[in-house]
Formats: C-alpha cells, structure tokens, sequence
C-alpha cells in the first residue's frame, strides 16, 4: 500500500525551502575549538544562527566515529538542540537503518517531536559506512547492497505501522513487532535518503513523505531522479505531487552563479535544499546566503 494519500501540512509550505547541516566533527569542522563542551556549544551556536537567518531546518550526518575526530551523535544532539530552538525543524540525513531497531526509532522520533513542539522529522537511510558499522560491532557481515535496501524497506514499514502509536504488528525477515505500542505517538514525517533509481526510490514511493538526493548540482541528475520516482509513484498508484523532494550538497555560501544554479535545480522538480556551508562555525557563508541567495529563490 502507497504511504499517506495526502501531503503533511509541512510539506505544502511555499518552495523552495532551505535547511542546514550543522556541524557535529564529523566533517572535522570542530576540530579547531578546544573541548567537548566547547565544541557542543559551538555545534548549538550554529544552529541558532540558522534558525535567527530564517532556515527552516537543521540536520545532522548520523555517523559515529571518524579518524580520531569529535563526532556527536545525532539524536541525542538533536534533543539538546530542540530546547535551543522554537522554529526550526529538526532532521538527520539519514538514520542508517541498521544501527537501531525501527521500533525504538520511531519511538525516538515521537520523543522529539514531543520535546521540540512537533519539529521532527525522521530520515531513514540503507547506510554504507562498512568500516563505522565494523568498529561498533554490528553483525558481520556488513549486509550486501541488496539485504541492506530490504532492510530498509522493512524498517519503514515499521515506522509507517507505529508512529501514530499502534498498537502494531508487522512480520518482517529482520524487522518484526508484535502489538507494539508507540504512546504518545506523532506522526513524524518519514525522509528516505538515497539515489537508487531502481529499488531505493521505489521504497521513497511506497513509504516516504519525503525523498533526498545528494551530491550533484547537475540539473539534468535530478531531473531523472524525480522521472524515475514519477514511474514508481504510477506503478503503485500513487500521487508523486504528495512527496516532497529535497537535495543535499555542499556550497559556500555565495558563489557567483549559485543562485542561477539552484533555479535550474528548482525548475527539474527539487522543493527543499538541505546545505552544508563550508567552514560552517564561521557563519559567513549561512549569512550570504540568508541575505542575497535564498530572497532570489523564494517566491
């Protein structure tokens, strides 16, 4: 059965929109503030400036470890950073869908949604970083390309069963409950990240409220992206116009012809940028762009 029959009330907010990826070491871009506390705090003071430029979201990688770098974990980060805030919404890009147990992420969700006045939103991804999932000790073998994508696909059919607060059963190979119960339940929109055009945005037009596709300022990549998602949407009797979708990259703030780039990525289908700023502790780049790109874009 397709996901919702209509768009969340947040999807249908006047496109494009604009979020930002905080920092949280992973990138290293906290490697130059002294201490935990320090660099928390700087992670926090980012996404104040965020939410004071206008965005209207910020989001955390969900990775664990890097090289020796601070790296803080996105949900409990997120928790901190939903008492910080009271505007902007709050995401991950994207939870690997491995390293929890889809119940208990839906129940994760539902808590920040609670926590942050209905601002969360749940990213759900396949995950592909072998080295990570090795060092934390999940069972070997890191899954193939093929279980993990099923895997997913099982994980979102239990978030789809619980987040309006079951009870539910769903009889998954890996993912399974049996009457669970997900009080308060929220029905936090669900993002499915990734750019298969064959299973993965299959699984965006059967359970997503929300795609992300990253890594391209290409025009014509995400023009066959949404085509393909157009063709899953039909296949399954969905409308596509109900999901929203999103694209991830990094920018610097104010290139001379970003503006121009991000209309041509507008006009091939995406509603929502998801950005990661350059140096972003700096502010410089969010405030350029607040100031002369984002006004450009916005109807």
């Amino acid at each position: 059965m397709p996901a919702s029959s209509s768009r969340s009330s947040w999807l249908d907010e006047p496109a494009p929109r604009f979020g930002v990826l905080i920092p949280q070491g992973w990138r290293g871009d906290l490697e130059h503030v002294d201490g935990a506390a320090a660099q928390f705090e700087a992670m926090l003071a980012v996404a104040h400036e965020a939410e004071a430029l206008g965005f209207d979201s910020v989001w955390l990688y969900d990775h664990l470890q890097r090289e020796g770098r601070t790296t803080f974990e996105a949900w409990t980060s997120l928790a901190a950073v939903a008492r910080e805030t009271s505007r902007v919404r709050l995401g991950q890009l994207v939870s690997c869908g491995l390293y929890r147990n889809s119940a208990l992420l839906t129940k994760m969700a539902a808590t920040l949604d609670a926590a942050s006045g209905g601002r969360c939103i749940l990213g759900l991804g396949a995950g592909w970083d072998d080295e990570e999932y090795a060092a934390y000790g999940y069972p070997a073998p890191f899954p193939s390309v093929g279980e993990r994508l099923r895997q997913l696909g099982e994980a979102a059919a239990v978030v789809r069963a619980l987040r309006d607060g079951g009870p539910a059963t769903v009889d998954g190979a890996t993912h399974r409950i049996r009457d669970a119960e997900n009080v308060p339940g929220a029905h936090v929109p669900l993002l499915i990240g990734g750019n298969g055009e064959r299973v993965l945005l299959r699984l965006v037009a059967e359970h997503a409220d929300a795609c992300n596709l990253s890594d391209s300022v290409d025009p014509a990549f995400y023009s066959r992206k949404l085509t393909a998602l157009r063709r899953h949407c039909d296949a399954i009797g969905r409308d596509e116009a109900e999901i929203l979708k999103t694209a991830t990259f990094t920018v610097s703030g104010e290139e001379p012809d970003l503006t121009e780039t991000l209309a041509g990525i507008v006009t091939a289908g995406i509603e929502y940028f998801i950005l990661y700023f350059e140096r972003p502790t700096e502010l410089d780049g969010m405030r350029r762009f607040a100031a002369n790109v984002a006004p450009a874009l916005r109807p």
